[in-house]
């Protein structure tokens, strides 16, 4: 079983989909990514005691759990090159000032860069990175 860190984003935020683009474009490889919307995540949501349909935020989803919001968002952060890496030290940031901020972005996300009317599909690049194909 493959055990590589694992991204659920929201399939159908633009911002989020642009956010795995760069996060590919950026990181060691390591991440594979699956939409919170696809039957992958549903089981890898309930296999770590979050709700089937949890789309408040991405998760990320390693071997020591899953962590949401902010603190998913910094262990990303660990996986990308410099100066993006940087972000890691976030992590130094109060939780509640941390998460205040992501969730004003996570609410204001599809009026500023809109939704998509069907998950992201991936690239043949991304493919091989995605859990979950889309439709």
């Amino acid at each position: 079983m493959d055990e590589r860190p694992v991204v659920l984003f929201d399939g159908v935020c633009n911002l989020c989909a642009w956010s795995v683009r760069f996060i590919v474009a950026h990181d060691d490889g390591a991440l594979r990514f699956a939409p919170l919307q696809s039957d992958v995540a549903s089981e890898l949501l309930a296999e770590h005691g979050l709700d089937a349909d949890y789309f408040d935020s991405l998760v990320y989803i390693d071997g020591s759990g899953a962590y949401t919001k902010s603190d998913g968002a910094v262990r990303i952060a660990r996986h990308l090159d410099a100066p993006y890496r940087w972000a890691w030290h976030a992590r130094h940031v109060p939780r509640t000032v941390r998460d205040a901020a992501y969730d004003l972005l996570a609410r204001v996300r599809y009026r500023i860069w809109g939704k998509k009317d069907a998950c992201l599909v991936p690239t043949d690049e991304l493919r091989e990175r995605f859990l979950a194909q889309t439709a």
